[in-house]
């Protein structure tokens, strides 16, 4: 999660190889740890030269480890709440994700997900020209409606290939100059 939150608008070769870095940082992302962070913790990793010293980013994983640990305790897991998301309603787990969490909106729940193992569509600039084409949306969607109607569109497709969204959404990116 973190990954993603930090590779957002940052080069990812970048945050590839200050990695090891942030694990030793954030205690190796340990929610149960992280969760007792304090403002000293905030000051010394604001000050760690081995990685992104974005305050608002180094917030998020904060943040995140809090919506983590407040999904656990509803659900018994976090993997629980993703993996029990029925595949036909994406939208509304990234919604969901947008809403709960911290800097999880947009692509980079899009790439969680689908880092963590989940057929997923991803509305990068190629998939939504293609979404356009189609006459689905004329914009990355911001609207419940609009939402909706991208996953009625995805919903549909499989339906009728058999393929999963992550092969659907790299085969609209392809197709588009």
């Amino acid at each position: 999660m973190a990954k993603c939150v930090f590779q957002a608008g940052f080069s990812w070769t970048v945050i590839n190889t200050k990695w090891p870095a942030f694990e030793q940082a954030f205690d190796g992302f340990d929610v149960g740890r992280i969760l007792f962070y304090h403002d000293e913790d905030m000051d010394r990793l604001l000050a760690d030269k081995g990685i992104v010293r974005n305050g608002q980013k180094i917030q998020s994983v904060f943040d995140n480890a809090r919506f983590i640990a407040d999904v656990s305790g509803e659900l018994g897991s976090f993997s629980t709440y993703i993996a029990d998301w029925p595949q036909d309603d994406l939208s509304g787990l990234y919604l969901d994700i947008a809403k709960r969490g911290a800097r999880l909106g947009g692509a980079t729940g899009q790439r969680l997900l689908r880092m963590m193992g989940v057929s997923t569509y991803v509305l990068s600039g190629d998939v939504l020209q293609r979404l356009s084409v189609e006459g689905i949306v004329d914009k990355a969607p911001t609207s419940k409606k609009a939402w909706s109607n991208v996953q009625a569109a995805f919903n549909a497709w499989a339906d009728e290939t058999g393929r999963p969204f992550t092969q659907i959404s790299q085969i609209m990116a392809f197709s588009v100059d």
